[in-house]
């Protein structure tokens, strides 16, 4: 699991500033790049306790690193700032559950 995570920071890392203002441009765009990489986490075997950790590292990233695009975002955000760890691990579930295919 540690690996896994070691990779999602390192994408995240890597992604190109223009890359990101494309998939934070707008919410759909937003939620159907994680659909895509729940998909992929889906594929190699990951369970939804592996798939919500991998969100909640993606979106504790989002909160402390990217300005939200519009409304949408500004509510995670809000929810997470919000919330205590347990709460944030909750919204991350929701999230992969929003996005399942």
């Amino acid at each position: 699991m540690e690996n896994i995570q070691g990779k999602v920071q390192e994408e995240l890392n890597n992604i190109s500033p223009q890359m990101k203002d494309e998939i934070l441009a707008n919410f759909s765009t937003f939620k159907s790049y994680l659909g895509d990489k729940v998909a992929m986490g889906e594929k190699f075997g990951l369970g939804d306790e592996q798939l919500a950790k991998t969100a909640e590292k993606v979106a504790g990233y989002l909160a402390k690193n990217e300005e939200p695009k519009n409304s949408e975002e500004n509510l995670l955000l809000e929810l997470w700032k919000s919330g205590d760890k347990v709460q944030q691990q909750a919204l991350s579930h929701m999230l992969v559950n929003m996005v399942k295919k």
